[in-house]
């Protein structure tokens, strides 16, 4: 039956999954899902994804749904396949990935998500203009958790030691996103974080 994510690549979320089958080396079936047209919210998808977002995932049987859920069962049921997402040599490293991984979650992604909504999806979608104080406000925030990256990327090559994983997997949509606006000047002005970047930047989307 294969590997089917269902969604848009215009989706970060999206994205993020797309990711982590490219870096595992797995054939995947990106089934398009119409927004315009609220495909999302019908019965067919919900039974996917029950809150009706993308992306939704399947593996012959197996249902899973949002993205960072869809990586870790990427990461843990195809852990001998391509490159391991979550390394475990010692607990210190899987304690570390973990850690990173909800912090991308729970810190990062929140404002960098508003963030991207605000320069690029808003006008877009036609939801009307950029907020100028909202952009401003929301670049502080982020500056916040990216001087925290910045300090610990001082000390540290990827996120969880010396090898890429899933906690650098899962940012790499928004860094992507952001690198393309003015607001990229938020990865470029801190060192480290700008250095993390350069060897992250070539995973697949």
């Amino acid at each position: 039956m294969g590997l089917k994510v269902y969604g848009v690549t215009l989706s970060p979320n999206v994205l993020r999954v797309v990711a982590a089958l490219n870096e595992k080396g797995l054939d995947f079936e990106l089934v398009p899902v119409d927004l315009a047209a609220g495909a999302h919210k019908k019965p067919e998808f919900l039974a996917l994804n029950p809150f009706g977002q993308v992306p939704a995932f399947e593996d012959g049987d197996v249902r899973v749904f949002d993205s960072r859920a869809i990586n870790r069962y990427i990461a843990t049921q195809y852990k001998q396949t391509g490159l391991d997402l979550i390394p475990s040599k010692t607990p210190t490293v899987l304690a570390a990935v973990e850690s990173w991984a909800e912090a991308e979650a729970q810190q990062f992604s929140p404002v960098a998500s508003k963030l991207l909504f605000e320069i690029i999806f808003k006008p877009m979608f036609g939801l009307g203009a950029t907020d100028p104080a909202a952009v401003d406000s929301l670049s502080a925030d982020l500056g916040k958790v990216l001087d925290v990256y910045e300090a610990h990327l001082s000390k540290s090559k990827y996120f969880a030691g010396d090898e890429f994983s899933l906690a650098d997997l899962n940012h790499m949509p928004a860094f992507s996103a952001l690198m393309t606006t003015p607001k990229g000047e938020l990865i470029a002005a801190r060192p480290h974080v700008k250095a993390w970047w350069g060897p992250g930047s070539e995973v697949v989307f």
